[in-house]
């Protein structure tokens, strides 16, 4: 789905949509396996359900798993959607340490094992 661009990113295709929703959202089944494959280190326990960080156009966006969207979908609230879609689209997506660090610029915390 995702293949190394440069040290920062993973590019892939995927159907993009508005849609009604609050967050960016894709199917949770390849949400779990892009994270598993991407994002894992092979340590332990690892949680797949971190949201991943993907560039879209000139923003990145968190996206979280969504057993309601069709497989290499990609759903965006209508509000940063743009007149192109829904359409194919070229995405990136930041690897784990670009995607940690863009996270907590925002405020997002890891889980930690208790």
């Amino acid at each position: 789905m995702f293949e190394r661009f440069s040290s920062g990113y993973y590019l892939g295709e995927l159907y993009v949509e508005p849609h009604d929703v609050d967050r960016a959202v894709m199917q949770r089944a390849d949400h779990e396996h892009v994270t598993e494959q991407l994002y894992a280190d092979g340590t332990g326990i690892e949680r797949l359900d971190t949201p991943l960080v993907m560039k879209l156009d000139a923003g990145h966006i968190p996206v979280e798993g969504d057993d309601g969207v069709p497989t290499g979908t990609l759903a965006v609230p209508r509000d940063i959607a743009d007149e192109r879609l829904p359409g194919r689209r070229n995405v990136l997506l930041a690897d784990a340490d670009r995607a940690e660090n863009l996270l907590r610029w925002e405020g997002w915390e890891p889980f930690t094992n208790a």
